[in-house]
């Protein structure tokens, strides 16, 4: 009789070290999937999240460039989540150099240089995925799917048009969705057949049977010509005499359009952020059936003060078409079409617009914010205008994006 397999014989691998460099500033001091999303919650939260409502309670979360915020949050909002009495566990795992004295060199090597703490709990498949992507995905289902198709890896996929195509690995199959060929990034990506305009593109989010997948790993890391990447190296050399599958993505949301987002720029990530406050966003955060989990703070529910009477006609406390988080104070300032993080305090006769304001930001009184982004614990002074002259920003030192974003780091001030 076959053996019967279940979440616990499969171990989930979170690449969390990426540099980011392309979110400046807002990672100058955190890893890129702990940059703060949607409010109340960190980006690796939706790929973690996905993994506990999939059933799996076996992760490590593979670090390397200023890991010390992400670190903190994995010990203050998720551990409690495991047992490990039953073997749960979600470790945080830094470069160890156990192989040689190198840093990451590619998405394989960060596996294969963490190769003993895989192998120790002997799982039967390796979940691996990105922590820098917004998206709900059953990983349950792509795991049946692997397993039911005998498969030794499968490739998480979704449709993309040509233009974007050319940033991702793209596939192409055959009529069981097995992995005939796989170019990664390529200049003159392949449509699926029959669309003019699509593509088939990797989501980064792999399933390999465990042994295959060492077998592999350590045949790449002896190969001198190898970048040591999934995409790059691993997947294009084994589609001719292996069994790799391409899984068709399906969400948790329950719209018509799978939601999906690499959050690797600003402008990407500010986009991603403002599909949250539309009126019926793709991404449900409020769907109980899938919730997405985080570490916040125990705070009192935010607050509107100032109506308007008593001879100040502006001075009235509000927010429309915009997401407030606990412990926020609008205090006779206006917002519209925000994200308005944890303690934020907007004083009055302010205007915040179309921006994005993360944990204890405070805008002074008479200010007016437009389009921007403005990192932790930032104090605007009374009076300033942000996102009106770009030239006046670009002068005080703010990063401003190709579409016209501000940006404002944690040490950036503004200077009158």
């Amino acid at each position: 009789m076959q053996k019967r397999m279940s979440m616990n014989e499969v171990m989930a691998v979170v690449l969390a070290g990426g540099k980011g460099s392309r979110l400046e500033p807002l990672t100058r001091d955190r890893a890129k999937p702990a940059v703060p999303f949607g409010g109340g919650y960190r980006i690796v939260d939706f790929a973690l999240s996905n993994c506990l409502n999939s059933g799996l309670r076996k992760m490590i979360l593979l670090t390397q460039y200023k890991a010390v915020s992400l670190d903190r949050h994995i010990n203050n909002g998720w551990r409690r989540y495991f047992c490990s009495e039953l073997g749960e566990f979600i470790d945080v795992v830094p470069p160890q150099q156990r192989i040689d004295e190198n840093w990451y060199k590619g998405t394989a090597d960060a596996v294969y240089q963490n190769i003993y703490s895989i192998e120790k709990e002997r799982p039967q498949e390796v979940l691996i995925l990105a922590g820098d992507h917004i998206y709900k995905m059953d990983y349950k289902a792509m795991i049946d799917y692997h397993r039911a198709n005998k498969a030794d890896l499968t490739v998480a996929a979704l449709q993309v048009s040509r233009e974007e195509a050319k940033a991702f690995g793209v596939m192409t199959v055959d009529e069981s969705q097995a992995i005939v060929g796989f170019d990664e990034k390529p200049q003159d990506p392949k449509c699926v057949p029959g669309e003019d305009d699509l593509c088939l593109a990797s989501m980064g989010v792999y399933v390999f049977s465990a042994r295959f997948m060492f077998e592999q790993l350590l045949k790449d890391a002896n190969d001198p010509t190898s970048s040591h990447d999934f995409g790059k190296d691993i997947i294009p050399s084994i589609i001719n005499e292996s069994r790799v599958f391409a899984y068709p993505f399906r969400d948790e949301n329950n719209k018509s359009q799978s939601y999906w987002r690499d959050v690797g720029t600003i402008d990407a990530y500010y986009e991603a952020s403002m599909d949250l406050i539309a009126v019926d966003p793709l991404l449900n955060m409020y769907d109980k059936a899938w919730p997405i989990r985080s570490f916040q703070e125990n705070q009192p529910p935010p607050k509107f003060i100032f109506n308007g009477s008593g001879g100040e006609s502006e001075r009235v406390g509000m927010a429309t078409d915009s997401i407030v988080c606990s412990g926020s104070i609008i205090s006779g300032g206006k917002v519209r079409r925000s994200i308005i993080g944890p303690e934020v305090q907007i004083h009055s006769c302010s205007e915040v617009d179309d921006s994005i304001l993360f944990n204890r930001v405070s805008i002074g009184r008479n200010c007016k914010v437009r389009r921007a982004i403005i990192d932790k614990d930032v104090t605007i002074p009374d009076g300033t205008e942000i996102g009106y002259s770009l030239e006046t920003d670009l002068c005080r030192g703010f990063t401003i994006t190709d579409s016209g974003l501000v940006v404002i780091g944690k040490n950036d001030f503004v200077k009158e």
